[in-house]
């Protein structure tokens, strides 16, 4: 009896239930600055009780790449030198190899477009011979400006051979750099940039200015370029003129108006009367036409004499007295139309 009531005084005896409790997994730590991240790489193996495996585990494997996970000292021995992070690769968290990836490839697609330009275009404009046009020095360029406004007494206007330093043999016309009297692209292009601020400058204070008076301007300037270029190479044609004169430098020649027209754009915005206006107009026109008469004389009247080798200008003495003089007349024909070419120029 006291047995039974010792037992029934303990209580029941049960199995245990195996119980386990709710883990939420903590969210990697985030890094304070962006470089911590290692973006674009493997993470190291995990093993079967979540430990990252280390290097003990991969002997038997080659090695070339070290990997290793931000706030986990493992990292395998490499072979190779990392290429160079630029700065501002490393700042947005970008690695050394999409880096490298990514300046291999910018540099084929430069080489893949240079290699187009080159192909297609080349023919059309000769990048040497721009190169060649926009080979000056700033004393040039200030001896050239004044030629453009004072041709009156210049002597000579032949332009400079340039010669072979082996066998002295000619090689085609000096550089501006080197000769003033040779054409170049770089003062008619800075005038002709200089020409369009101007004209919008002069209608704004007129109080007319619209935007599309910069596009109006640009393409008048152009077509009158590109007119006064196809009539100078159909009256060569039509007179068989031999000389093979490049097409950038008759370019070159008909910018070089634009020095005279922002001259009497000037001289409109100083507000000085029309007749001082008119004055800087017809003396611009006198010296630009003077400059043309003496520069395209190569060109219609070429002399074998003073023309490289490898510029074919036929025989310039088997021409007779009456092709001289419309040759002669059609050189004064091209100077006496400056004046329509400026005054539509300056009416914009």
């Amino acid at each position: 009896m006291n047995t039974q009531s010792q037992y029934g005084a303990q209580p029941p005896l049960q199995h245990p239930v195996p119980t386990h409790p709710h883990y939420i997994p903590e969210p990697p730590s985030t890094p304070a600055s962006p470089q911590g991240y290692m973006r674009f790489t493997s993470t190291p193996p995990i093993g079967t009780h979540g430990i990252p495996l280390g290097p003990q585990h991969f002997q038997g494997y080659p090695q070339h790449q070290s990997f290793a996970a931000p706030g986990v000292g493992v990292t395998t021995q490499i072979h190779s030198q990392p290429p160079h992070i630029p700065d501002y690769a490393a700042a947005w968290g970008v690695d050394g190899a999409t880096a490298q990836l990514g300046m291999q490839l910018g540099q084929s697609a430069v080489a893949a477009g240079h290699e187009y330009v080159q192909k297609n275009f080349a023919g059309l404009v000769p990048v040497s011979l721009l190169k060649h046009h926009f080979n000056v020095s700033n004393s040039y360029v200030l001896r050239k400006l004044m030629l453009v406004l004072f041709p009156w007494r210049h002597r000579p206007w032949v332009r400079r051979i340039k010669r072979s330093e082996i066998n002295g043999q000619s090689e085609g016309y000096q550089p501006p750099r080197d000769d003033i009297n040779s054409p170049d692209l770089y003062i008619p292009t800075m005038a002709l940039v200089t020409y369009v601020l101007l004209a919008a400058l002069q209608s704004g204070l007129e109080a007319r200015f619209n935007p599309e008076i910069l596009g109006l301007a640009t393409s008048t300037a152009l077509a009158v370029v590109l007119i006064e270029f196809a009539f100078i190479k159909g009256g060569c044609y039509f007179l068989t003129i031999q000389g093979q004169s490049q097409v950038i430098d008759l370019v070159a020649y008909g910018g070089y108006k634009f020095v005279g027209i922002i001259m009497t754009l000037f001289a409109g915005l100083l507000n000085l009367g029309r007749m001082f206006y008119w004055m800087i107009f017809i003396y611009a026109f006198s010296a630009n036409a003077f400059f043309l008469l003496r520069s395209l004389r190569h060109v219609v009247l070429p002399d074998p004499t003073s023309s490289p080798a490898n510029v074919s200008v036929g025989n310039a003495n088997t021409i007779t007295p009456g092709q001289r003089r419309m040759r002669i007349q059609f050189l004064l024909f091209i100077a006496v139309t400056q004046v329509v070419y400026m005054l539509i120029m300056v009416r914009v």
